[in-house]
């Protein structure tokens, strides 16, 4: 499979059969994560079972298009001409679901896009000077801020496997019973405004066990596949684990394919699904901030992928590579998606593989617009019970959280113990919306959206140490090559 290492292997076009082969391997690495995103932000949205569906689609097809920008290169302004394949980072998912949450339904999916397309055009602009932006981000502050990011994640995959934790008790019938009846009674006093029972009773759907075994089974598949398999089977843990996960949920009778059967086997991906895009000043400057994140990991990623196939980039095509970033994020906007990187899994497939060619590439992105315009591809991955997901949400999220443990190793703590407290006050701050999310009762409403994502805390205050610490000019190349090649798992 690999080939030889010459400067002009990038640019080798192999075999139609070998393109297709090596391009759906390229597929497959990175399926699990193209598809977790759409579902984790389309189930917060509360959106119908069709919405999430076609989520998954748009997610797979605009995949396939900016791969094939930045693998192909569109004139000299886009694509870094390496072999990138991209998809929308999980950097995104916690100020995404933050969204969610307080914005629910169709109007906080256009809220969503609008802040995504916002942020993908200043991506655009801001691309040429990201190089001197780097200065501000050493592996301390991407570190912290990525191992934030996994471990805000991990509370989704927990709650996947056990049901919300507000679902976890119910009403005593008994007690709503009794105050229906007294409340009837003939000169009853009427109940106090704002007047309820406390849920007391154990819930019967919270923490099944049948769901847990199921998540058990998906963990430990994963575990056997990573322990024992080699090569690419050994690529493809996730998604495999979720396969046998899928297999054990419909014979439990958890799956239901209603919606695959109904839906059709072509149909094209329209843009602004859910109406004209809203433009919200804070959630744009939160997602700003996560494209910032983003692209200094894509210059590292860059950088150490030019390592590997010995085409060190020039400034106008990582400038070109970093622009293609934004790009991808707005048409993930217009598209009704989200925000695009390269993927840090199939960076180490290539050195894995030893093939260089950016063709492969290309050809897995092709594959990955045909995916997108099949619905009943769509439709049979929103079919999944989230259960199943929750299993393999422990992995795909904790390893976002390892990835910056990973990074953080090349940060000098003996020498330099102000690091410790950059890290260790950044990570409490982070931890604050996820421990006591009615910390701001007290505060203006108005900034509730600015505190109230985990990631957005510990980012500025990562930031803010690391200048007040070390000053601002303690990040360089070779720092964002390191810490590149330690993330070989982070998206």
């Amino acid at each position: 499979m690999a080939t030889d290492v010459t400067a002009n292997s990038v640019d080798e076009i192999l075999p139609a059969g070998k393109l297709f082969t090596l391009g759906l391997q390229h597929v497959l690495v990175m399926y699990a994560g193209a598809i977790a995103v759409p579902l984790i932000v389309g189930r917060a949205l509360n959106l119908t079972p069709e919405q999430v569906a076609f989520l998954i689609s748009a997610d797979l097809f605009v995949c396939g298009v900016v791969t094939i920008i930045q693998s192909l290169g569109m004139t000299k302004w886009f694509g870094i001409k390496l072999p990138v394949m991209m998809g929308v980072t999980f950097a995104s998912v916690g100020p995404m679901v933050s969204i969610a949450q307080q914005y629910p339904g169709t109007e906080g999916a256009r809220m969503l896009f609008g802040s995504i397309m916002a942020a993908g055009l200043i991506a655009m602009l801001m691309a040429p000077l990201m190089s001197r932006l780097i200065r501000f981000f050493p592996p301390v502050v991407t570190g912290t801020i990525i191992l934030v990011i996994g471990v805000s994640l991990m509370r989704i995959g927990i709650n996947w496997i056990f049901g919300q934790p507000m679902a976890a008790k119910l009403i005593d019938p008994e007690w709503q019973a009794w105050v229906a009846g007294a409340s009837a009674l003939p000169g009853a006093a009427p109940l106090p405004p704002g007047f309820r029972l406390a849920a007391t009773v154990d819930s019967p759907n919270y923490a099944r066990l049948e769901n847990m075994l199921i998540a058990a089974a998906v963990l430990l598949t994963i575990i056997l596949i990573i322990k024992y398999a080699r090569g690419f089977l050994a690529n493809i843990a996730v998604l495999v684990g979720i396969v046998v996960g899928a297999i054990i949920a419909a014979f439990a009778g958890q799956m239901h394919f209603d919606q695959v059967a109904q839906a059709g086997w072509f149909a094209l991906v329209t843009p602004l699904r859910f109406g004209m895009p809203i433009f919200e000043p804070v959630m744009i400057l939160t997602m700003v901030l996560v494209m910032i994140v983003v692209m200094i990991e894509s210059l590292g990623m860059f950088l150490a992928l030019g390592e590997m196939c010995n085409r060190r980039p020039s400034q106008t095509e990582l400038a070109a590579g970093l622009r293609t970033d934004g790009l991808g994020t707005f048409i993930g906007g217009l598209f009704n998606t989200f925000p695009y990187t390269s993927f840090s899994q199939n960076v180490g497939l290539v050195g894995v593989t030893g093939v260089r060619s950016r063709y492969v590439c290309v050809a897995g992105g092709i594959i990955m617009v045909v995916l997108g315009l099949v619905p009943k591809m769509g439709a049979l991955v929103e079919a999944l019970p989230t259960v199943v997901l929750g299993g393999a949400g422990l992995v795909m999220f904790g390893m976002v959280a390892a990835t910056g443990i990973r990074i953080l190793q090349a940060v000098d703590f003996k020498e330099n113990r102000r690091n410790g407290f950059i890290v260790a006050i950044s990570l409490g701050m982070g931890m604050i919306p996820l421990i006591a999310p009615d910390f701001k009762m007290h505060i203006p409403h108005a900034i509730h959206p600015l505190i109230d994502s985990g990631i957005l805390l510990a980012s500025l205050t990562a930031l803010v140490l690391n200048m007040f610490f070390n000053g601002a000019g303690n990040a360089s190349e070779e720092d964002l090559r390191r810490a590149a090649l330690q993330s070989d798992g982070g998206h």
